[in-house]
């Protein structure tokens, strides 16, 4: 259990490339985002994926800003030491230029979160440029982007080609050379991994994506075994609260229909 942690930032973060591992997991309310901080995680990402665990929706896709910002606040109500980031929801990273900073300015005052994350190659280099010299720090992601599984047609494994590659290295340099402090690359190829992140000089953070990453991060409920329905075949199972909330309200059940509880 961490006690006493110094606040993490964009700053110190950049800082762990080649260095200590990144650890970090998804929350999206105040309650796990207390006990992934209490635990010492290095990241809490407040990610659109609130749409598949939390909400019931079928992708990200229908998660709003509205939403992000919500769950967002309540994370960092919690006030975790670990960095606290934000996903920009779909579609909105495409606006003009003033309705993306309008909308990084609300899950940063109004959610109160310290980055937000941004998925996108070179196409959106020079947005994420500008939001950088406006004081939002962005975490750049690659590889696969599930707001575009609707165009994709599935989620799928990237870096599988030679020019996969080559463009993954080139959305990763674009997205280091706009300031970028950090690249999340999601299902990579290990071997197109390695040559992603020995390309650039800002940590990178895997999910599914193998081992040569400078962190990992997964969604909390597939990490915890809370998840319900498909879980990804990269996801390794850390505990199995599912089985033990089942347990207990199985017996809050057993107890009220017997009269043991309140009784006793």
């Amino acid at each position: 259990m961490s006690v006493n942690r110094a606040k993490l930032t964009p700053h110190t973060l950049r800082q762990r490339k080649g260095g200590q591992l990144i650890v970090a997991i998804t929350a999206y309310d105040a309650i796990m985002a207390h006990y992934a901080d209490a635990a010492g995680v290095d990241i809490i990402l407040v990610g659109d994926s609130v749409g598949n665990t939390a909400l019931g929706l079928e992708s990200t896709v229908p998660v709003t800003l509205d939403m992000i910002v919500h769950h967002t606040a309540a994370v960092v109500r919690a006030g975790p030491s670990a960095l606290v980031v934000a996903d920009v929801p779909f579609a909105e990273a495409h606006f003009d230029f003033g309705d993306v900073l309008r909308s990084c300015q609300r899950i940063m005052q109004e959610a109160g979160a310290d980055a937000v994350k941004i998925e996108g190659g070179e196409s959106l280099a020079p947005t994420i440029k500008r939001l950088v010299s406006a004081g939002v720090p962005v975490w750049g992601h690659t590889g696969l982007m599930p707001q575009q599984v609707k165009q994709l047609g599935r989620y799928k494994k990237f870096g599988l080609t030679t020019k996969e590659t080559a463009q993954l290295v080139a959305d990763a340099k674009a997205l280091e050379a706009a300031g970028c402090f950090a690249l999340l690359l999601e299902m990579v190829k290990p071997a197109a991994t390695k040559e992603v992140c020995a390309a650039v000089e800002i940590p990178t953070i895997g999910i599914g994506a193998g081992g040569a990453c400078d962190g990992q991060i997964l969604v909390i409920t597939d990490a915890l075994g809370l998840t319900p329905g498909y879980v990804p075949g990269f996801v390794e199972q850390f505990a199995d609260a599912g089985a033990e909330v089942r347990k207990g309200l199985d017996g809050y059940c057993v107890a009220v229909r017997t009269r043991n509880f309140p009784e006793k």
